[in-house]
This record gives C-alpha cells, structure tokens and sequence, in this order.
C-alpha cells in the first residue's frame, strides 16, 4: 500500500470508475462495468485495488444537515496561545475527541485552525462555543463566520 504522501498512478478507466463512484458510490458493480466499459469481474478487481491503494479512503452516506436539525454552518478560526508541538498536539486531541467538530485544518498565515461545524439554532451556536471551543485546550481567540447561504459544495474531486 502506497504510503500518504505517494500518489497512485491512475490510468482513464481508473479515473472514470473513481468520477462514477463520487457521484453514486451505491452503484452495483454490475452498474458500474457497464458505465466505465468493463466486464463485472475486471470492474471489481479495479475498485478493491483502489480501496486496498487507498485512493477511495471510505464510502459513506452524506446527510442533508437541514432534514437532522442542523440547519447551521459555521466555520471558526481558532489560535492558539503558543504554537508548540504540546499545545497543538493537546489542541487536536481534544478536535479529534470532540463529534460536533466537523472538520479541523492546520492553516498557514496569522491563524492556526479553521473548524467547521453544524449547529441547530443560536442557542446551539452559543452553547457550541461557550461549552467546546471555550473549553479547548491553548485557545486564545475564535472568530466564527456564519454561512448565509451555500453557493457551491461538493465532495467530489476533480480527476
């Protein structure tokens, strides 16, 4: 298996089951041989070598945020008092600990962190930031931005 920083070489055909599955990872394989122009066996071995490469990480469900109660986004920048190795490694313990948080980047520039999460009203957001960001540890400062309205959003990469 391919270590992270190594790029899988992928030829068209690669390509074209990886753009299928992006769309609809709950084709059947039969489904998907036929969309990429393959026999059903050759098509499987494909994507279990793809799965065991690592090029598709997970396959999982996306959830409507609005149908589960979560009609809030917002994205934080969080800093951190100091930037040792101690503190970012305690701060992103606790990130990874913490379910509400949905995504967490190490940034370059004058922050330290962009978090993303999913909250259901201002009460949620409030408690959200008092109860967890308030709470984790080294944070100096966050600044959240509340998304208004998404004009694009997509899961799938570019091949």
């Amino acid at each position: 298996m391919p270590t992270t920083h190594e790029m899988v070489q992928l030829d068209a055909i690669d390509r074209a089951i990886l753009r299928q599955l992006q769309v609809d990872a709950r084709l059947s394989n039969v489904e998907l041989a036929q969309r990429v122009h393959l026999s059903p066996s050759a098509c499987l071995r494909r994507v279990r070598r793809l799965e065991e490469d690592g090029v598709i990480a997970q396959v999982v469900a996306l959830l409507d945020p609005r149908a589960v109660g979560q009609a809030g986004t917002s994205f934080t920048i969080v800093n951190v008092e100091r930037t040792t190795a101690d503190t970012l490694a305690r701060f992103e313990e606790a990130v990874r600990l913490e379910p509400r948080i949905l995504d967490c980047y190490y940034v370059a520039g004058h922050n330290d962190y962009l978090i993303r999460f999913a909250y259901q009203d201002a009460t949620d957001l409030e408690n959200f930031h008092s109860e967890v960001l308030a709470r984790l540890p080294g944070v100096q400062r966050s600044n959240s931005m509340l998304v208004l309205r998404t004009v694009k959003k997509t899961t799938a990469l570019e091949l």
